[in-house]
């Protein structure tokens, strides 16, 4: 068992068990209470009084059976996010990358893991590319004959994106072979979610201006539901990732024909 000593914001110290929930929960962002319970060998109910110290404290807070810490509900900063899970992100964008050919047309969302595999694109030539990411765009503008469009609007502090009703416009405006997004959460009843409504928004158009409609996505996103839905899995064709969903994840991945592309890291 992980056993860790931390002080809370107020100086109240952690009991040994509230240590190690809190350890938990950043690197993991969430947990179930059953989850906790059986990890750390005490009964629910144990949990739950541990818990519920730590949401008095605004530490932790509830989520339908499960915990997080106050800042998992909303993504991190994005150049952090650039940093996460790199390797598994790097392998994602090597696999997506063998889907695209020379001349090809295809649309792609502002996000750590699309960042990553616009850097793989680099490979190609002739490419039509519509995004609302500056990061994206700057990649690929002018490198082996490519053409590049931008959607305009507000522009996010964080990512460099454009969003709101210009950039959708924008981009409904086009047609494209392929459609890739990155996602915030994917979870077998809410589909493939973001952190903020105007990206989900955004990510749903993107989905709806293609043939190929494909999510990229780390495992660590599985069996998550962040705020704004995307779409349920009709609305994809194909997941892109580095490790095979479980349970009822892969359940509903299967029932809506999506084709699950799992890559080795």
């Amino acid at each position: 068992m992980i056993s860790v000593m931390l002080q809370n914001h107020n100086d109240q110290p952690h009991s040994p068990r509230q240590a190690t929930i809190l350890h938990l929960l950043r690197d993991r962002g969430t947990a179930e209470v059953t989850a906790l319970a059986e990890e750390l060998a005490v009964s629910t109910e144990t949990i739950r009084r541990d818990l519920r110290q730590l949401v008095e404290r605004r530490e932790v807070v509830k989520r339908h059976g499960s915990v997080a810490l106050p800042f998992d509900l909303t993504e991190a900063p994005f150049e952090r996010r650039m940093r996460e899970h790199v390797e598994a992100k790097r392998a994602i964008a090597r696999r997506a990358a063998r889907l695209i050919e020379d001349g090809d047309s295809l649309m792609l969302d502002a996000g750590s893991t699309t960042s990553i595999f616009a850097r793989e694109l680099l490979k190609k030539s002739n490419l039509l590319v519509v995004t609302n990411s500056s990061d994206i765009a700057r990649t690929l503008a002018g490198a082996n004959g490519n053409k590049v469009f931008m959607a305009g609007g507000e522009l996010n502090g964080d990512n460099g994106a454009a969003f709101g009703p210009t950039a959708i416009a924008f981009v409904a405006g086009f047609r494209v072979r392929h459609a890739l997004i990155s996602i915030a959460g994917l979870e077998a009843d809410f589909g493939a979610s973001d952190a903020h409504y105007a990206e989900a928004e955004f990510a749903r158009t993107v989905l709806s201006r293609a043939e190929h409609r494909t999510i990229l996505s780390d495992s660590s996103k599985f069996d998550r539901a962040s705020l704004a839905q995307v779409g349920g899995f009709d609305q994809i064709n194909r997941l892109v990732c580095d490790a095979m969903p479980q349970g009822r994840l892969a359940q509903a991945l299967a029932a809506a024909r999506v084709n699950v592309n799992v890559v080795v890291p």
